[in-house]
C-alpha cells in the first residue's frame, strides 16, 4: 500500500498513466485474493513451500563416494577375514581326520593283538586242560587200581554228587562206574582195602534224578547191573524222591541210594 500511495503522488504524466495501470492491477489482485476460496489458498501457499524447500540441482551431496569406497573396503577386508577363518578351519579339520584315522588304525592293531592274545590264552587254557587230565589220568592208574582198560581212584574229599562228578572231570576222568559183576567186584575190594578197617561210603555215578526209578550212568548209558544192599532190616533202594544218588558201602560194596547233596568221598575213573 505504502508503493501504491508513492506511485500515485507522482506529477509526471506518463507516470501517471502508469500509475493509473498499476493501481488498476493491484485493484484487481486484491479483488481476486478476496473473491479466491480458502481451500485454493492455502493449496498456492503449500505448493510455493515445496517448491522453496526443492534443492537446487547443483547444490547436492558430494560425499557419497567416499561413502560407498569406505563400506566396499570394509565388506573386502571381512570377506578376506572370513576366508582366512574357512582356511583356518578346514586345515583343523584335515588335521582331525588324520589323527582320527591314525587312532582308529592304533584300535584296529590294538584289537587284533587282544584278539592273538586271546586265542594263545585259549590254546594255553586247553593245552593246561589236557595236561591236568593227562596228570589225572597218569595219577589214577599210579595210586589207584587198574582193571582192564580202566584205573579207579578214590578221592579224600567230602563233595556232594555233582561237585565229585566236576572234580572227576577236571582230572580228566569221570565218576566210577561199574558196568557188570566183574568191574563191581574190582571197585569192591580197592575200596575196601583203600579205607580198612573203617567203611566209608563213596559216590558213584550213577542216579534217577531224571526219572524216578531209571538209573542212568554218568554219561547218559542205563543201568542194567545192579549191586544194591538186601538186608530184612534195610533193603535198598528205599528213599523214592528224597534219594537219588548212588554210594558204595566200602566194606561189603553194597550200592545205597542217598540224598543228591549230601558230602561224601568219591571214587573216579579213567580210561587208558
Amino acid at each position: 500500500m505504502k508503493h501504491r500511495r508513492i506511485i500515485l503522488g507522482s506529477s509526471d504524466p506518463e507516470i501517471q498513466g502508469e500509475d493509473t495501470e498499476h493501481l488498476e492491477t493491484a485493484e484487481v489482485v486484491e479483488r481476486y485474493e478476496r473473491e479466491e476460496p480458502e481451500d485454493k489458498r492455502l493449496s498456492r501457499t503449500e505448493e510455493t513451500e515445496e517448491n522453496s524447500t526443492v534443492p537446487t540441482q547443483g547444490l547436492e551431496p558430494t560425499t557419497s563416494a567416499p561413502v560407498l569406497d569406505d563400506t566396499y573396503t570394509y565388506i573386502l577386508s571381512r570377506l578376506a577375514d572370513v576366508d582366512a577363518a574357512m582356511h583356518r578351519l578346514n586345515v583343523a579339520q584335515y588335521t582331525l581326520d588324520v589323527k582320527t584315522s591314525q587312532l582308529i588304525d592304533r584300535v584296529s592293531r590294538l584289537a587284533s593283538k587282544v584278539s592273538e592274545t586271546e586265542e594263545a590264552m585259549d590254546i594255553i587254557s586247553r593245552i593246561n586242560q589236557e595236561n591236568r587230565k593227562e596228570i589225572g589220568r597218569l595219577e589214577g592208574c599210579m595210586k589207584g587200581r587198574q582193571l582192564g582198560h580202566k584205573c579207579f581212584l578214590v578221592f579224600r574229599s567230602y563233595e556232594t554228587f555233582s561237585e565229585a562228578g566236576k572234580r572227576c572231570k577236571e582230572r580228566g576222568g569221570r565218576m566210577a562206574m561199574p558196568r557188570d559183576r566183574k568191574e563191581q567186584e574190582a571197585l569192591g575190594e580197592y575200596t575196601r582195602g583203600f579205607f580198612h578197617p573203617g567203611n566209608w561210603p563213596v559216590w558213584l555215578g550213577i542216579s534217577d534224578q531224571r526219572s524216578e526209578g531209571l538209573y542212568l550212568f554218568e554219561d547218559g548209558l542205563r543201568v542194567t547191573f545192579f549191586f544194591w544192599r538186601k538186608h530184612f532190616l534195610s533193603s535198598q533202594p528205599d528213599g523214592g524222591k528224597r534219594e537219588n544218588c548212588v554210594a558204595m558201602s566200602s566194606d561189603d560194596g553194597d550200592w545205597w541210594d542217598n540224598d543228591c547233596e549230601r558230602r561224601m568221598y568219591f571214587v573216579c575213573e579213567f580210561d587208558i
